[in-house]
């Protein structure tokens, strides 16, 4: 499993203070994704000048999680089975959410931590 990148996502009520607070620690928007899921998440992608990421999500539930991308979707969603991890919802295959640029299975580790594990579509 080739992981591409790693970094905290806020999944917040209030996500334009919690935007506003990375922004004064010198997050820039990077870009934003809006209609995302079931539940038309929006996310706002954010980098600073030494390149560290946070990704900040509107939705009705509050939770925080890592944002691991990977190079193969299937591929990392079978390691990490095998590994303890468990879909967050079940295991049916409508968990994959695709955004048309990007997919991703929300997975739950043993010990709790939450992942969003996904993989850019490259065109």
């Amino acid at each position: 499993m080739k992981i591409t990148s790693f970094n905290p996502l806020i999944v917040t009520k209030d996500a334009e203070n919690v935007i506003k607070m990375f922004e004064e620690l010198g997050f820039k928007r990077h870009h934003t994704k809006d209609d995302i899921g079931r539940d038309s998440v929006t996310n706002v992608r954010m980098k600073n000048d030494e390149g560290f990421y946070v990704d900040v999500s509107q939705a009705e539930e509050e939770h925080v999680m890592i944002r691991m991308n990977v190079s193969d979707l299937d591929e990392a969603t079978e390691f990490l089975k095998a590994h303890g991890f468990r879909m967050a919802r079940h295991e049916a295959a409508k968990d994959t959410v695709d955004t048309g640029s990007s997919k991703f299975n929300i997975m739950v580790s043993p010990t709790g931590t939450i992942f969003s594990v996904s993989q850019h579509i490259k065109e």
